[in-house]
């Protein structure tokens, strides 16, 4: 049975004000409610290794979530993180420092991990998807553009890779496209479809 099916008998209840894990859901055809927005300090340790930081935060909102899950809901919450050079780097505060991440990719490979977390009233699962992003050497009228036209103070790392920036500066991906817009939506189809 195929999963759009399958979940007609659950509630999918995404918590995430991200308009791109909205978009992915919806043309993977996966039906879901939208939930209201609620508070959650997105803190972790400093000792945390990089690459475990998304999986901790998706944990930490799916705790936060404040309305008990029904028998039939299924809480799905994300975090996505960019690793640069061992350091990670999250929404820009204000233009300067979008053109100083953008800068610090620019000819030069990093890490795209989306940590995802799945919980029901008995269990939670929850995983994270690495994909690796190539950027070739971009010219600082390029970036000043980028950031100026596209604003892109609400995306990890200072950028998304569905706008101008990847069309003409990403080299290469090795891994999930989907996973670098915000969510892995093939590996986030086969958890569902083994938990539903």
């Amino acid at each position: 049975m195929l999963l759009h099916d399958k979940l007609k008998e659950y509630r999918l209840i995404l918590a995430s004000q991200s308009p791109r894990r909205r978009q992915l859901l919806s043309d993977a055809g996966i039906e879901f409610e939208l939930a209201p927005r609620f508070e959650c300090e997105e803190s972790f340790p400093d000792t945390m290794p990089a690459h475990e930081v998304a999986e901790y935060l998706s944990r930490l909102k799916s705790e936060a979530y404040p309305e008990p899950l029904g028998e039939r809901d299924i809480l799905l919450t994300a975090d996505t993180v960019v690793i640069a050079h061992s350091r990670i780097l999250g929404k820009p505060a204000d233009r300067a420092e979008a053109i100083a991440m953008i800068s610090m990719l620019s000819g030069s490979e990093h890490d795209v991990v989306t940590g995802v977390t799945l919980r029901t009233a008995t269990r939670t699962h929850s995983f994270s998807v690495k994909s690796k992003v190539r950027f070739r050497s971009l010219d600082e009228e390029e970036i000043a553009y980028y950031v100026d036209t596209y604003r892109p103070y609400d995306k990890a790392g200072a950028y998304g890779i569905q706008e101008w920036i990847g069309y003409v500066g990403i080299e290469g991906i090795d891994g999930s496209f989907y996973n670098v817009m915000g969510l892995p939506v093939q590996r986030l189809y086969c958890y569902l479809k083994e938990m539903v």
